[in-house]
């Protein structure tokens, strides 16, 4: 399972490998770490830095190689036995360059892509392109090199190429699945790197702690001082409403006619030969009034030169009194506010 994982992590592992070795970041990253190495003691630099030299070994091999613990060995391989070219490629393609230049790889080589194992590297920029060196080897002309190392017990560390002048063209043709393992103190830039950032996070922290003991006073101040003007502005908004219904009382009451003028309104419209039984005046200007007339048909039309009422109109069925020989009503007016849009 574990092999199985690695193998389907390889390609995303070198495409991020050459990204970041081509990269500005990459050349930040290896200047601070030699200026903390720097800042050890000698003793204790020479104690925990081993030096590591670089030793090249060209293919095919010649002889017996003896591997040394000090040593990283590099196996070079002849021009003949690679493709090399240099191509220009839109800047937007080095975001993925190693996918971009793998759906592209038949343009380039006469085999198909999955025979071919390559690598790419950005040597330069022309404006909105970049200058890209491809270098790929036939998968079956790179194993058996890879298999002949491993017979001999030499663990390489990276597979590299010599253009047709002889000189090292930079890549690393190794899979990421054959990489040996890094030694322990190989990791001692990371756990530099590792101790700065832990060394920044505590300032942070404390920073951050000295700040939030200055917010959280700053924040209790705040707070007592929202609850005054809380108070302020609940007393006042209980005055204007106190003020508000007290003009709107006003307002109604003034806008509404007095009981007097409905009696005399109602006693000039309704004639002399109607009596009222009962008058009901709602707080909403509902008028509910009822009694006997002698024409109580007529009484809707009469009730229209009233300058208090509105809106008249019967309610129920007008009923004959056998007693009076009049006829009994119902009628439900609204009462007029005239007063309504008075300033």
């Amino acid at each position: 399972m574990k092999h199985l994982l690695s193998k389907r992590l390889a390609p995303f592992q070198a495409r991020l490998h050459s990204q970041w070795r081509d990269s500005r970041a990459q050349q930040l990253w290896c200047a601070w770490l030699n200026e903390l190495q720097a800042l050890l003691p000698a003793t204790l630099r020479a104690r925990l830095l081993a030096q590591v030299h670089e030793r090249l070994i060209d293919w095919p091999l010649s002889g017996s190689v003896d591997e040394r613990a000090d040593e990283r060995l590099i196996l070079l391989l002849p021009a003949n036995m690679m493709l090399v070219q240099t191509l220009l490629l839109p800047g937007a393609a080095l975001r993925d360059l190693h996918n971009v230049i793998g759906f592209e790889l038949d343009k380039y080589t006469p085999y198909p892509r999955d025979r071919m194992h390559y690598v790419a590297r950005v040597t330069g920029k022309q404006g909105a392109q970049a200058q890209v060196l491809l270098v790929a080897v036939l998968r079956e002309r790179l194993q058996p090199a890879l298999d002949a190392c491993k017979a001999h017990g030499l663990a390489l560390h990276a597979v590299d190429g010599r253009d047709a002048q002889g000189q090292r063209l930079g890549v690393d043709l190794l899979p990421a699945e054959q990489k040996p393992p890094r030694r322990g103190r190989a990791r001692l830039p990371r756990y530099l790197a590792l101790a700065c950032c832990a060394l920044l996070v505590s300032c942070m922290v404390l920073w951050l702690d000295a700040r939030a003991t200055m917010v959280e006073a700053m924040q209790h101040s705040v707070d007592a001082q929202r609850g005054e003007v809380q108070q302020v502005q609940n007393l006042r908004r209980e005055l204007i409403n106190t003020q508000g219904a007290a003009r709107y009382l006003a307002q109604q009451k003034a806008a509404q006619p007095t009981l007097s003028s409905v009696l005399v309104d109602l006693t000039g419209c309704l004639g002399p030969d109607t009596w009222v039984e009962q008058l009901e005046i709602a707080d909403g200007g509902g008028v509910s009034l009822s009694g006997q007339s002698a024409r109580a048909s007529a009484l809707i039309t009469r009730m229209k030169d009233c300058k208090t009422l509105s809106d008249a109109q019967f309610q129920g069925i007008i009923q004959p009194d056998a007693q009076t020989g009049k006829e009994r009503f119902s009628l439900r007016a609204q009462l007029r506010k005239e007063a309504a849009d008075a300033p």
